[in-house]
């Protein structure tokens, strides 16, 4: 048996199979041997002899579609590729022409079963790559760590660089390293997960929303694992929190089973707020707390009403409490919260002189075992809760309103508001002027595809709007 020593990449292994075929050798005459290093000599002839065996091999008609699937093929990690791709390039090239239409076949099982196992490798990739903010010099940089299955890089590196366009990155990897420099692809040597950062601030903020957002109802471990072996969880910086949430799963699909007939409310459970007329901040504050016009009372901790001073020239308002306000009793107290007070910081704007409250005073939420999980709350409710904000707004009488996202939006016009369409826009209001934005939540629930990063600066740049227009 003769040894083929190649550089392991398809273009390397694509020269020595076009030799091996001009030389008339066959599948089982022949030991593929990976180079360690990249080398251009091979064992089977001379350099003169290589190059005429090359040129002999002209002769033979390769299939197009052969060539796309063993570039493909060429990325699997099973040492086995090799051997399978030249056996079936020399049954397609000895009179079995149509092979690949023989879904059948031993052969061409296997090589679409290797096929398949690289793509989906490759879009896992892209689902799954956490990208980490730190520093390269004085440029800022984002670093990921993963650790694929096979040698995805290539097949990804076109998705990347048009996805993070404007960020300047690198996916480390334990075979080598890709990086961007916002023009250009290159490749390193391979790296080690402690080449990667910890972790930055804005995936602490994640990991705290995922758990929130969790569904207990809705988890599907076995597809979970299909799509990212569990053995890849610890990449990511949600896996701390998925075992303890598996484990609780049934306990809170349970409990929100159990309490599902006690949050459905009748609308004949609603009214509307009675404010006192004439009473000052403080005095609506009171009355706000024992406020029972709608049923949302009967589970919070609290009443959350809005902050701030009173001669305040700008009032921001929300859709309503969530769980950490709603235990703190004070508004943007969360990781929305912390996120508002990072956009308002880098707007030049201080938070000491806003006043900022909630279109809804009650937290809205269900149970998932000792966590209480978000939800939107009913047109009802808004209604119901409006007396409270136009009290506040007729007594405040701000310059600008910020409308911090559509439920916001929507009690202060009296209208349904597109976010999207109307973010950074002044509108007129019964209150006066109304700038819509999106509500700092949403940059919490972005998908994995948007660049938070961008998605900030945006809401920064409304933001700057607001200080400009007031």
């Amino acid at each position: 048996m003769q040894q083929v020593r190649f550089e392991p990449t398809f273009e390397g292994w694509r020269n020595a199979a076009r030799e091996s075929l001009a030389r008339g050798l066959p599948p089982e005459a022949l030991s593929w041997v990976e180079l360690t290093s990249p080398q251009s000599a091979l064992d089977l002839t001379s350099a003169n002899e290589s190059h005429k065996a090359a040129a002999t091999s002209s002769q033979f008609r390769i299939p197009r579609t052969y060539i796309e699937i063993a570039k493909t093929v060429a990325l699997h990690s099973s040492p086995r590729r090799w051997a399978l791709l030249y056996h079936v390039l020399w049954r397609l090239t000895h009179g079995e022409s149509k092979l690949l239409e023989v879904p059948v076949d031993p052969d061409v099982i296997e090589l679409m079963q290797l096929e398949s196992a690289v793509k989906k490798d490759a879009y896992r990739m892209r689902a799954f790559v956490r990208f980490r903010g730190t520093r390269l010099g004085e440029e800022p940089w984002f670093v990921a760590w993963y650790e694929p299955e096979h040698d995805t890089l290539a097949l990804n590196q076109k998705f990347f660089a048009e996805r993070f366009a404007n960020m300047r990155w690198s996916i480390l990897t334990p075979a080598r390293c890709m990086h961007w420099d916002g023009t250009v692809i290159t490749f390193s040597p391979g790296a080690r997960k402690v080449h990667a950062p910890a972790g930055d601030g804005v995936e602490q903020l994640w990991v705290e929303y995922y758990s929130h957002i969790f569904n207990p109802a809705r988890i599907k471990p076995a597809a979970m694992q299909a799509q990212l072996l569990k053995r890849n969880w610890k990449n990511l910086p949600e896996a701390a929190v998925i075992e303890p949430l598996l484990r609780e799963a049934p306990r809170r699909t349970a409990a929100m089973i159990a309490r599902s007939e006690f949050l459905r409310v009748r609308e004949t459970d609603y009214g509307l707020a009675q404010p006192p007329v004439g009473a000052d901040l403080q005095e609506l504050r009171s009355a706000a707390a024992g406020c029972r016009a709608c049923p949302l009372w009967k589970t919070a901790t609290c009443t959350v009403f809005g902050e701030g001073p009173r001669d305040a020239h700008i009032v921001l308002v929300g859709e309503q409490p969530g769980d950490g306000e709603d235990r703190a009793g004070k508004p943007f107290v969360g990781p929305a919260g912390q996120v508002l007070n990072d956009a308002l910081a880098q707007a030049g704007i201080d938070r000491r002189v806003l006043y900022v409250t909630n279109a809804v005073k009650h937290f809205k939420f269900e149970p998932r075992g000792k966590r209480r999980m978000h939800m939107t709350p009913a047109q009802q409710e808004i209604a119901a809760c409006r007396p409270w904000l136009e009290a506040e707004l007729r007594l405040l009488e701000p310059s600008l309103i910020v409308a911090l996202g559509a439920t916001a939006a929507r009690s202060i016009l009296q209208t349904p508001v597109r976010v999207t369409q109307e973010r950074g826009r002044v509108l007129k209001s019964e209150f006066g002027s109304t700038l819509v934005t999106l509500h700092p939540s949403a940059l919490l629930r972005l998908p994995p595809d948007k660049d938070f990063r961008a998605e900030l600066d945006a809401f920064v740049a409304d933001l700057r709007k607001v200080r400009a227009a007031a």
